[in-house]
């Protein structure tokens, strides 16, 4: 018997009979089977071939039989934790498990089109997706759940930091892209209540024409400004509460089939709405936006008034901080308009950032405490808006070190401590826990769940 194996036997996995094997079409191509079971539980070959096809597209990988393994490892580790949610009674509500499905099935037939596109593009019908994203859903909420419970109260010293890094092969190190810290301010002109008015009034007219029998879909394709849902007839596909903007759900809740809301405004506009069909907690609705627009004489104002607040705080007479505490009508203005990077919670922007966050703006040109020009920007509600930015200190791009990159190195550190536990904890699991490997991933040898 080969080492491998004498090793998954000694944890207390148990091979698979040729029963176990994959089904395949005439043509050799893989079509599905039980890759393994775990507990009450099975992970499909497809579960392991959807992950694989992901880590390509991320990143190359030279090796298909051992990332599959890795993979496999992975799925291993998330049915453990799901098996034990489910000896623990972990709860998660039908309700939130909906509220994923749905988000996920309304993206795709917004992506696709229909339901007849979404089939022809995943050879799965919605109702086989629904069921398949239901398990996804369920399973992983569950695992994550769990993990939580394991982990929470893993904490790591600075020492612990320091021990890590220390363990880091110095030719392993990343290299740290050139970055920056950043604030801000910007200035959101208000809407005039006389363009407030015209919305109304041209959202009105076609509410009217909709009750006097135009159809509300050739409208919405017509008229509607929400480039997501217009060229689709202003339908949003199936939503559930806690999905759209507390007004506009108030008012699509409250509809029968066929009936049109009274005009609505959010933060994204104005609205109305048709209620298409209601399926248990869930409404599939159209909706045709107008959106109110600024100026372009109360827009040039704030451009103007942005410059000249440049030219004061290079002056020496206001700070920055100052002045966006006072003037700016961002959300960031109490923090002295001190930017957060929103992708991974830091205080630090690297140039693929900057382009995505502030495209035009001219920042990597600029040396530290220099402040941009001020630029056009759209807010978080899609409103025209124009903004200024400082360089508050600029890091240049360096090799991983404990100084100038702790915040990155103790977030690894802490990631590690808790991956450490959870393998240590899955290792004991597997000796109580009924597992099976098929044939085909007999031979892999896991780098975590090994004794």
């Amino acid at each position: 018997m080969n080492k491998t194996i004498k090793t998954l036997l000694c944890l207390g996995i148990l091979l698979a009979s040729a029963s176990f094997a994959p089904l395949r079409a005439q043509d050799g191509t893989l079509v599905d089977g039980v890759a393994a079971v775990v507990g009450r539980n099975i992970i499909k070959y497809s579960d392991i071939e959807r992950s694989y096809a992901q880590m390509r597209m991320k990143v190359g990988v030279d090796n298909e039989f051992s990332n599959r393994c890795a993979l496999l490892e992975n799925l291993i580790l998330a049915q453990l934790l799901v098996h034990k949610g489910e000896v623990d009674s972990v709860e998660v509500t039908d309700d939130e498990v909906d509220q994923y499905v749905q988000y996920y099935l309304k993206n795709d037939l917004r992506q696709y089109g229909s339901k007849e596109g979404l089939h022809d593009a995943t050879g799965f019908t919605y109702d086989e997706l629904k069921e398949q994203y239901d398990r996804m859903i369920r399973s992983n909420l569950l695992s994550r759940r769990v993990e939580y419970q394991l982990t929470e109260s893993v904490r790591i010293t600075p020492a612990e930091v320091a021990d890590f890094f220390s363990t880091l092969p110095a030719d392993s190190l990343p290299m740290m892209p050139e970055r920056y810290e950043l604030s801000e301010i910007a200035i959101q002109p208000a809407i005039a209540e006389a363009e407030r008015d015209r919305v109304r009034a041209e959202l009105a007219a076609l509410r009217e024409r909709v009750l006097k029998g135009e159809k509300f879909s050739m409208l919405a394709t017509l008229y509607s400004q929400d480039p997501g849902s217009a060229k689709k007839g202003g339908e949003l596909g199936f939503f559930s509460r806690g999905d759209m903007v507390g007004e506009f759900e108030s008012a699509a809740f409250a509809l029968k089939p066929g009936e049109v809301s009274p005009i609505i405004e959010t933060q994204f506009g104005f609205h109305i709405i048709q209620l298409i069909e209601r399926r248990g907690n869930s409404l599939n609705a159209r909706h045709i936006l107008i959106v109110p627009q600024v100026s372009r004489e109360d827009l040039l104002r704030a451009r103007i008034k942005l410059d000249s607040l440049a030219a004061e705080i290079n002056a020496g007479r206001i700070t920055f901080e100052e002045a966006a505490r006072q003037h700016s009508t961002a959300s960031n203005a109490k923090q002295g308009g001190f930017v957060t990077n929103p992708a991974d919670g830091s205080n630090r922007f690297d140039a693929n950032a900057l382009k995505e966050l502030y495209p035009g703006a001219g920042i990597e040109a600029l040396g530290e405490g220099q402040i941009t020009s001020a630029s056009p920007m759209k807010t978080e509600d899609n409103r025209d808006a124009y903004r200024i930015v400082r360089v508050n200190k600029k890091y240049p791009a360096h090799k991983a070190n404990l100084t100038d990159d702790y915040d990155n190195i103790y977030n690894a550190a802490l990631s590690a401590a808790k991956q450490k536990k959870l393998a240590e904890w899955a290792r004991k699991q597997m000796q109580n826990t009924y597992i099976r490997l098929s044939d085909e991933y007999k031979d892999c040898v896991f780098e975590n769940l090994k004794p």
